[in-house]
């Protein structure tokens, strides 16, 4: 397969990147794969409840995680090493494939957990090489200039995929079953693999490692000796990069006080509230909403100024507004205060995602994108089972309080570091 390159100095490089039919091809490529996933995950969950236990479909829903946390820093790695393009590409070819197979299978003999469990683990699996290569896609698509409003077109797709993937999924369910879920679920992924061999790649510009103190540059993986050295160097890059470094921790510890509260917590103070499934639905849409709205605004204005400031900003109103959810005092209050928090969290979320894209250099995306990745997909979601054993111990209120502090020592972090904080978004 012949990449097409178009160089760094192409006018059409600096078009607005929402008017920019390279990037919108990607987005429709993301995208598509996108609502797949949540297609998949709504067949893939109503199969392993068919087919066995409560527990055991558990178990089939967590089997990817392991291979996921265990392999994405090679992942990253493989992304740098091949390029993103042609892992993704590739990554959904798998994907595609392995679906398929599976609603054949399901077709003509039934569904079986051994077999739902191994889509799991391949799932799993690609995904670790996948989610690296599609964090680093955006630097070759468009100019650095439009990878902030890049970012906020992705959190518009990624919130379109999780509104419109779960009615998809369970349409599929009503009509045909498990099966011809995850039929429609493969028929999506497969959508994104043409539209990818149509985006054309930019030539990476030459960094001068800027950021990182004692550092030439990019080390190019060509010249590398192996893998276990690529990956060192990527880590040696973000521990001495002076904006990278810190933006890590702070995602990290705003994903480990946000991830327990919005998923378990809120469940969990919905039924101790009386509010009920429908009560909880208004709150996670007025969440959604707010994200949205952010993403949607820096799609159109393509940067904030001040970037480093207003995330520290944001972290912080965000986790006072989080310690506040478990205090209001009605449904009606509570959804005003998730829209509050959507729009803190949102515009906080997306800054980090704008700048870790900016500031890395992009040889080193991939990694880069692998150990965001393990921070906010293998280390948050620890934060679940430990909120909900605490919230049995001490209720909502103390641990939402508490959550929101670790989220705002996020906000902490970014204000102790000069470079973060003096942090600016390219114009």
């Amino acid at each position: 397969m012949t990449t097409t390159v178009i160089p760094s100095a192409s006018v059409a490089a600096d078009r607005p990147a929402h008017r920019d039919g390279n990037v919108l091809r990607w987005l429709g490529a993301y995208t598509a794969s996108m609502v797949g996933d949540n297609v998949y995950y709504i067949a893939l969950s109503w199969a392993a409840v068919q087919a066995g236990t409560p527990s055991q479909a558990g178990l089939v829903m967590a089997v990817s995680a392991v291979p996921r946390a265990l392999l994405m820093l090679g992942g990253g790695v493989v992304a740098d090493r091949f390029g993103p393009r042609k892992v993704v590409i590739g990554s959904d070819a798998v994907r595609c494939a392995a679906v398929l197979a599976v609603a054949a299978l399901l077709f003509a003999a039934g569904p079986g957990l051994w077999l739902l469990a191994l889509l799991a683990l391949v799932f799993g699996t690609v995904d670790a090489v996948f989610m690296p290569a599609v964090g680093a896609l955006p630097a070759r698509v468009t100019s650095r200039g439009q990878l902030a409003r890049v970012q906020g077109m992705r959190g518009l797709a990624i919130r379109f995929a999780n509104v419109v993937g779960a009615p998809l999924g369970g349409l599929g369910v009503a009509l045909g079953g498990a099966t011809a879920a995850f039929g429609l679920a493969g028929l999506l992924i497969a959508v994104s693999v043409p539209l990818l061999i149509s985006v054309r790649m930019r030539d990476l510009p030459a960094e001068d490692g800027s950021g990182v103190e004692g550092a030439a540059g990019p080390t190019p993986l060509a010249e590398s000796r192996s893998a276990w050295q690529d990956l060192r160097d990527g880590l040696r890059y973000i521990r001495g990069h002076r904006v990278l470094a810190p933006l890590i921790v702070a995602i990290a510890l705003g994903d480990l006080g946000f991830v327990g509260p919005l998923n378990v917590g809120l469940t969990l103070l919905a039924d101790e509230r009386g509010w009920g499934a429908a009560g909880m639905g208004w709150v996670l849409a007025g969440f959604g909403t707010g994200a949205g709205a952010v993403s949607l605004l820096l799609t159109v204005r393509g940067r904030l100024p001040h970037a480093g400031y207003v995330m520290a900003g944001s972290i912080l109103a965000g986790c006072a507004a989080i310690g506040s959810l478990a205090y209001v005092p009605g449904v009606v209050a509570a959804v005003g205060v998730a829209l509050l928090v959507g729009l803190l969290a949102g515009l906080s979320g997306a800054l980090c995602g704008a700048l870790l894209q900016t500031e890395t250099a992009p040889a080193y995306l991939g990694r880069v994108s692998a150990v965001s990745g393990i921070v906010s997909l293998g280390i948050a979601p620890l934060s679940m089972p430990v909120s909900a054993a605490a919230i049995g111990l001490w209720g909502t209120g103390p641990v939402f309080v508490v959550s929101a502090v670790v989220c705002g020592l996020g906000g902490v972090v970014v204000l102790c570091s000069g470079p973060l904080r003096r942090a600016e978004l390219p114009k």
